[in-house]
């Protein structure tokens, strides 16, 4: 597609729009939380796409006393430009994402204020470094406060608060009373790393989630394990560093060819899905791990237009040893194959035990296998990782009593899944989940200081009527009151 040249002015003057349709909404919403000094009464860490647009639905509902923390430089949140490698989203354009209902703040808005409606008619689909400009835009626009460059490294309780212990451009503590993870993919946990690489060399392989130097296998035999979406992006970029084979070995016999989620997403199911029952909630998110996301049509084009990338199925890899050049890939059928490096397209695991901000207390959060047992045909160890979690997306204890301060921990990342679906992670549902996350978290909020309400609403003596509205006068006595009281 041909691009044309940027509308600056038509960028102004959507800014514009955004900030006038704000004021008529009456936005940001009068702030109600009772303070208490020194304390947040929000922090968010995660200042990608699902933090934004948590901070704009809490800001947007009158809570302002927020504290907005990412490890990342200033533009730089979120994968996109860490290790996300497509070259455009997969999502469709129209999605309106983390617009929050305003369209003036959708990508579409955005793009056709510069490029017109031409040029976003012949747009199929969305480049991935157009959709980080974007991001920053929403960020500047809002006039988001993220404090960037800080590591959040301890969560622990404090009374009925919650102390962070941070890094990076800050150090030092702070105290919050709520907790929101919007932390992304591997937000409740890490990259899926096998067991057959750990006695590999690391300089032997790298999982898709790291920084590669792509430039450093030109010339190189490269050995792609798995074939999901970003397995298949990191095949890409090495065929385009000019390494001098890519096999992609897979461990199915078919290539998954079938979006099954994209089939039913709608609003029924992002509102109806966490009110399920458990088996049925563990049906469906079971049925999408098991016929497995496939790779975006596009993406697997780039990398099978070279003529030197394989795809081998039925691979299933058992072990890998380390040769005096490179290393062995031993497969379950008995074969093996020689390579010089490795990119593990393993994706991620869901583990609480590896976040550390949590400490030991990760090991008390309650898991989907410690509530339900699934049919013998339904039975999966990842998706058992998951946290069960309140319908508020705060972490449950296996046993009650012994970590109560978890229930102000909001999982706002791929790791709520499982119990509320896809709301807060993926582009389609993210603004509906953060919609709920806000009215959840204010909800709890003013419980807790629910006297203070009560004292307010009792204090309150501001009269809308001044006294000279109106006179009093007496009643007219009926005329048959009188003749009956002169008898």
């Amino acid at each position: 597609m041909k691009m044309s040249a940027i509308d600056q002015q038509g960028l102004e003057t959507l800014e514009t729009r955004v900030k006038n349709d704000l004021s008529l909404l009456c936005y940001p919403g009068k702030q109600w939380v009772c303070p208490k000094e020194g304390v947040a009464d929000v922090i968010i860490i995660g200042g990608g796409m699902c933090g934004m647009v948590a901070w704009l639905a809490l800001t947007t509902g009158g809570i302002d006393n927020i504290r907005f923390f990412d490890r990342s430089e200033a533009g730089f949140e979120g994968p996109w430009l860490e290790y996300a490698r497509m070259e455009t989203l997969r999502s469709p354009k129209t999605l309106t994402g983390p617009a929050f209902g305003h369209g003036a703040l959708t990508f579409q808005a955005w793009y056709r204020a510069q490029f017109g409606f031409e040029a976003w008619e012949e747009l199929d689909k969305i480049p991935r470094t157009m959709w980080v400009e974007y991001l920053r835009w929403y960020r500047s626009v809002l006039d988001i406060p993220i404090e960037n460059n800080v590591n959040v490294d301890r969560v622990e309780p404090e009374g009925d608060l919650l102390r962070l212990t941070l890094s990076g451009a800050q150090n030092g503590q702070v105290l919050t009373r709520k907790l929101v993870f919007a932390t992304g993919r591997d937000g409740t946990g890490g990259p899926n790393i096998p067991g057959f690489v750990k006695d590999l060399p690391r300089d032997l392989w790298a999982h898709s989630a790291d920084a590669i130097d792509f430039s450093a296998l030109k010339d190189k035999r490269v050995a792609v394990i798995g074939v999901g979406a970003s397995a298949v992006d990191n095949a890409a970029e090495a065929l385009e560093h000019g390494a001098a084979e890519v096999r992609h070995l897979i461990r199915r016999e078919k290539m998954p060819t079938i979006n099954k989620m994209m089939g039913i997403g709608s609003f029924g199911f992002t509102a109806g899905y966490a009110a399920l029952p458990d088996e049925w909630r563990w049906r469906f998110m079971q049925y999408s791990f098991a016929t497995q996301t496939p790779s975006p049509r596009g993406s697997t084009l780039r990398v099978s237009r070279h003529p030197n990338a394989y795809f081998h199925f039925g691979k299933a890899t058992t072990r890998i040893e380390k040769l005096d050049e490179g290393a062995r890939i031993h497969f379950a059928d008995g074969t093996h194959y020689d390579t010089d490096f490795v990119i593990l397209g393993t994706g991620f695991v869901i583990d609480p035990m590896a976040r550390k901000e949590f400490g030991d207390t990760a090991g008390e959060i309650l898991l989907w296998q410690d509530v339900y047992t699934p049919p013998e045909d339904e039975k999966n160890a990842d998706l058992g990782r998951f946290p069960y979690l309140n319908s508020d997306f705060t972490f449950r204890e296996k046993v009650p009593g012994t970590a109560p301060w978890l229930n102000n921990v909001y999982c706002f990342n791929y790791g709520s899944s499982a119990s509320l679906g896809k709301v807060s992670g993926d582009i389609p549902g993210i603004s509906e989940g953060a919609a709920w996350l806000s009215k959840a978290i204010a909800a709890s909020l003013y419980i807790e200081d629910v006297d203070a309400h009560w004292q307010a609403m009792q204090d309150y003596d501001s009269p809308e009527l001044l006294g000279d509205e109106w006179e009093a006068t007496d009643l007219p006595v009926p005329s048959f009151e009188t003749e009956g009281a002169g008898k």
